[in-house]
Order: structure tokens, then sequence, then C-alpha cells
């Protein structure tokens, strides 16, 4: 399957109903202090593996989607649940993405159960910064790199833009892959969340006008957790149970899955919301009020306009012209 670059992986979250993310896990054994979702090595992790087979099955079902992104926590301490995930995924002609610490890189070999999943991925995403290097030390990104690299499939590491970070990360991949390691790995800059052990670190920088916010570019692609959990978009906070309940939908098995991913993905207001954005809203009816609210992000409009919604109609004229403006 064609290798994806790190633009092919937004494009294709940004084509609404061709992805999801498969949230596999709470746990993460690096314990870093800024993590956006407080994953810890004791959070809870899948315990019913019969529900997690069924809505894996019914994603590899479902023809629109082309992509499922798989993250936690960190997948890779869910060896049967990952490697479950992966291969049928893979062989139902998805793209696989796989998001890691790379924690599993404690030495130069990784273990073969890795080495013979990496290479059914179509692109893993490595993250690194300097809380990371404190967790495990900064070998593991090295070797992890090296690992990955060498089964051919793309490497985009994440790392938070503060201090001398993408410096040490620089050094770290010419360690890891020589001078040349742009062409065998992206390097993308990212900065902080206020969420889970991230809120004692990090803090929305400015507070914005409603009617200023442009489109969300994470609502496009809903999220799916190992205990048949489905959420409109990525925030943290939403996956862990905040935020407005329309925003979550808790499924039983596969089949229900499936049904709560295309209500979200055809939801009028959500297309809205990825679409022209909620500034745009602000200017009905129903939000004008809020256009000159100010609020910390785009989630705390969101979540404003959401508590608003009555009925759960997903279908509304004027917003699914609005959504169509720019789709």
């Amino acid at each position: 399957m064609t290798a994806l670059t790190h633009r092919d992986i937004l494009a294709i979250r940004r084509d609404r109903g061709s992805s999801v993310l498969l949230f596999l896990t709470d746990r993460c054994p690096v314990g870093c202090a800024h993590c956006s979702v407080d994953s810890r090595p004791d959070s809870p992790r899948i315990t019913d593996f019969a529900l997690l087979e069924s809505l894996v099955d019914e994603l590899a079902s479902m023809p629109e989607l082309t992509m499922v992104g798989i993250s936690g926590g960190e997948p890779f301490v869910e060896r049967r649940g990952l490697t479950l995930a992966v291969r049928r995924l893979s062989e139902a002609g998805k793209r696989v993405v796989i998001y890691t610490s790379g924690f599993w890189a404690a030495s130069p070999r990784a273990p073969e159960w890795i080495d013979r999943l990496l290479p059914l991925t179509t692109a893993v995403y490595l993250s690194t910064d300097a809380h990371h290097v404190n967790g495990q030390g900064p070998e593991r990104f090295v070797n992890a790199a090296r690992v990955i690299a060498g089964t051919g499939v793309p490497i985009v590491v994440q790392c938070i833009d503060e201090g001398d970070n993408l410096a040490a990360t620089r050094a770290s991949l010419t360690e890891a892959l020589g001078p040349g390691w742009p062409e065998r790995a992206e390097l993308i800059p990212t900065h902080g969340l206020p969420h889970g052990r991230g809120s004692a670190h990090y803090a929305w920088q400015r507070r914005t006008a409603g009617r200023d916010f442009g489109p969300c570019d994470v609502v496009d692609a809903t999220v799916v957790r190992y205990d048949g959990r489905v959420t409109a978009c990525c925030n943290e906070s939403v996956i862990m149970g905040a935020g407005p309940a329309a925003l979550r939908r808790d499924a039983t098995d596969g089949p229900a899955v499936g049904r709560a991913v295309r209500e979200f993905h055809d939801d009028d207001f959500f297309r809205a919301i990825g679409s022209v954005g909620p500034g745009a809203l602000t200017a009905l009816p129903l939000h004008r009020d809020l256009a000159d609210r100010e609020f910390s992000s785009i989630c705390g409009l969101c979540w404003a306009m959401t508590k608003r919604r009555t009925g759960g109609n997903r279908h509304d004229a004027l917003l699914a012209a609005l959504a169509g403006l720019t789709e």
C-alpha cells in the first residue's frame, strides 16, 4: 500500500467520513508530566476483547473509511489488541497509522511481533520532547526511529516546540538515521495541550471572540474508544467524559459503533463546524449572542453551541447549505 506523508494524512482526515481514530487504551508506561489524556501505567486498558473484535470488524467493513489511526495512551502496551486491529484493518485495505512514544524500543532490535506488525502500517507517528526523554531516556527514540525506518514505513515525528526540543530531536534523528534523515522522516512541531496532566503546564494563550474562530480541524474524523465510546472529535477531555453529552455515544457492539460513527459524520452541525467553522455560525439567530463572547479555545465555543441543540436532529437544511460551501 502507498506510504503516506503527514500532508497526505491531514488531507484524508479533512475528507469528512474517510477516517476514524481508534483509541486503543488509556494506559501508558511513560508517565510524561504533560500528558494531555492523563495516561498512566495503571490506567484502564482493554478488558472486553469480544467488543474490541466486534468494533474493529465493523470499522474494517465500512467502505467509506480509507484510513484508521490507532492511538491511546500507548497502543503498543496492548499487544493482543494492537495486533488484532492492525491485521484486520490492513487486510480490509485500510491505511493504518499508529501513534506511539517508542517506549517499546528498549534495545536496537524490536520484539518480533512488532517487526511483523510495522510493515502492515502506512505511517508511524513517533512523539518525543523533553518530557518523553525524562520519562524513558533518549535512546528509545533513536532505537524506535531506526526500527521503523528499517521497515520502510514513513516516520512522522511530533515534537512540542518549546525550549531546545526541536534542536535535540534533530540531533537524535541524525544519530538514528544519519544526516539524510529528512528523506526518511518528517519533523512536525506541535504545541502542548492544557488537558489531563498538561493542564498544570500549559494554558490557552489568549481569549478570542466567538465570531473570529475559523473551521475546526479535528471534527471531521470521529474517535472510537476500545470500550465502545464514540466521540465527535479527538478532544481528550471529551473522550474522557467532559463536555456536552451530545459529543459522545456509548455503543455496546460493532454495529452500534458503526451507526454512531456515521451519525457524527452525517450530522449537519458538525459538518458546518468543520467546514465554515463555529465563528460563521454566530451569525445565526440561535448563536448570535456568542459572536462577541470571548472563549479560550474553539472547543469552548463548540461546547456552548452544542449545549443549545435540542431534539437530537442531525439534519438541518441551513447548516447543510453552510457546510456545503467549502466541502
